[in-house]
């Protein structure tokens, strides 16, 4: 493995951080993801390869812990990795402060809906089966129409029609429903403008923009320092 070749504990930390993809999955393991195919959800454009590289080094270094029941291996954070929660959460709050601007190709409505499927306050749904059905107008047709639903204490989201009745549709598109999920712009704000909308019963209408909320990152970003 190549060094630095400096005491600096910042470049010792980079010697095992700064590989392409590194952070981002311990990022996904932060946020939850436990087997191999939930942080490959997070981390979409990353071959299944590379993140095996990525998790065997992690694994060396102490930084995750791989368990195996003989059909399925389960991957978590040691208290080494757990520790880096602070860094991943000053990088984010950074990256939104410093570097607002997203490109096309940042935008990808999979990795949205499962970052918000996986984020949203359930708390604040009712207790019975509810769906929200989001159509994206900006996206190709294939990727334009999503379902997330809550039932009780358990969230999930489909590309495809589940066959559940349908309580909130929100007509928007990607980008913006991504610059409010990052924080970039209010839910209150977007449906004054127009940029969203919600169709349901009148209850419902008002009811959405709590339902789903928006980024652990954009929550942080708006408490005051």
């Amino acid at each position: 493995m190549s060094t630095y070749g400096q005491f600096c504990p910042v470049a010792k930390a980079m010697e095992v951080l700064d590989e392409r993809w590194t952070l981002l999955v311990v990022r996904e393991l932060l946020a939850g993801s436990k087997h191999f195919n939930e942080v490959r959800r997070g981390v979409p454009k990353m071959s299944p390869t590379l993140l095996s590289k990525r998790l065997r080094s992690l694994e060396r270094h102490g930084i995750v812990e791989r368990t195996s029941n003989g059909s399925r291996a389960t991957y978590a954070l040691t208290p080494c990795g757990r520790d880096l929660v602070g860094v991943v959460t000053a990088m984010g709050l950074w990256g939104l402060r410093w570097i607002g601007e997203m490109g096309e190709d940042d935008l990808d409505p999979h990795l949205l809906m499962w970052d918000m499927q996986r984020t949203i306050p359930i708390h604040a749904w009712p207790r019975g089966r509810t769906v929200v059905r989001f159509d994206l107008d900006d996206v190709a047709p294939k990727s334009a129409r999503w379902w997330l639903m809550v039932n009780g204490d358990v969230s999930d989201v489909c590309d495809f029609d589940p066959g559940h009745d349908i309580d909130a549709i929100v007509s928007t598109g990607l980008r913006t429903l991504t610059r409010i999920w990052r924080g970039d712009e209010s839910w209150e704000l977007a449906l004054r403008a127009g940029s969203v909308t919600v169709g349901g019963t009148s209850d419902v209408r008002r009811a959405v923009p709590g339902w789903l909320g928006q980024s652990t990152l954009a929550q942080l970003a708006a408490v005051p320092a």
